[in-house]
């Protein structure tokens, strides 16, 4: 039985004790929280795994917890939400979410989209045994034990899942990945051809690596997908 603590964020009591109720049964341990305002003093308080979490909440809006939890941690965050938008989608992307589900949601999806975060998560934490060292390009490094990123000496914080991206990309400097490619790998789902969620976390990486360096290092071979930059 998986032993992860994920924090349930959910105004909705019945939907709240549903969510809880199906992670539980897999095993999981979970810790619900009502409003954005309780979900930032518990995730300060306590290590969690994951946090499943709505955007329409009382005191912080999901959005604004999004945006704080990513000041520093790297857990995979997963959206469970009826603002279900194309908009409403590309942005909570951006602000750093690695996935959203749209309500109503089906049982079966939430649970295999946290096992699959989780399983690609603790792939790249410290405690899991990689094997693989240090990935370099350029001055560009990457840790795959240390779960770090440095571009031109500075250390570059990342999301897991750009991370993963990352790893990818620089595990295979030559290749060119396919926008199926790299959601096939990194998110284990099948490609159902919305290139939004490729892209954004694509632009959010590059944006990152740019604060640091203003070279390119990762490039786009228009029509195709994108590579490592020579």
């Amino acid at each position: 039985m998986d032993t992860s603590h994920i924090l349930v964020v959910e105004d909705d009591p019945d939907i709240n004790r549903l969510l809880c109720k199906i992670l539980e049964g897999a095993g999981y341990d979970c810790r619900p929280a009502f409003s954005g305002s309780e979900a930032e003093l518990l995730a300060g308080q306590y290590r969690y795994d994951l946090i499943l979490l709505d955007l329409m909440l009382p005191g912080l809006t999901g959005e604004e917890l999004i945006a704080k939890i990513r000041k520093g941690r790297t857990m995979p965050i997963i959206v469970a939400s009826a603002k279900a938008g194309l908009e409403d989608r590309v942005n909570v992307l951006r602000l750093g979410a690695d996935d959203f589900i749209p309500k109503p949601f089906d049982n079966a999806e939430v649970l295999a989209r946290v096992q699959a975060q989780l399983r690609r998560y603790k792939e790249f934490s410290p405690a899991g045994d990689t094997g693989s060292g240090l990935l370099v390009h350029g001055d560009l490094t990457l840790d795959r034990e240390g779960v770090s990123v440095t571009a031109a000496g500075q250390a570059v914080s990342l999301t897991a899942r750009e991370f993963e991206i990352l790893a990818l990309l620089m595990g295979h400097p030559r290749k060119v990945f396919t926008r199926e490619q790299l959601y096939e790998q990194v998110w284990g789902g099948e490609y159902m051809g919305d290139d939004n969620t490729v892209n954004v976390h694509i632009s959010n990486l590059r944006a990152k690596l740019a604060r640091a360096s203003d070279r390119e290092y990762i490039k786009t071979v228009w029509g195709i997908g994108f590579k490592m930059a020579d």
